[in-house]
């Protein structure tokens, strides 16, 4: 009798590791599909990455510390017209 209860637990020991397998098989079925539509879903929003998005932020910096040098290039030649004109 004791061999037929190993081979009991045995087999009850390959079912749970047979339902372990597939049960983590689903929960990555279920992650890829919820990637998937939270993927299409931000997608069809327009949501921009984020990596575009520092890029811009990048370039918006980049432009205004631009316009500032300008600002001074411009406020000094004005100052240098109207020192001429005195």
């Amino acid at each position: 009798m004791a061999t037929g209860t190993n081979r009991i637990f045995d087999d009850f020991a390959r079912l749970m590791t047979d339902a372990a397998g597939a049960a983590q098989g689903v929960r990555k079925e279920v992650e890829t599909a919820f990637h998937a539509q939270a993927e299409k879903f931000l997608n069809s929003m327009d949501v921009v990455k984020r990596e575009e998005f520092e890029a811009v932020r990048e370039m918006a910096a980049r432009a205004r510390d631009e316009n500032e040098v300008l600002k001074a290039r411009i406020e000094a030649l004005e100052a240098k017209l109207s020192g001429q004109q005195s």
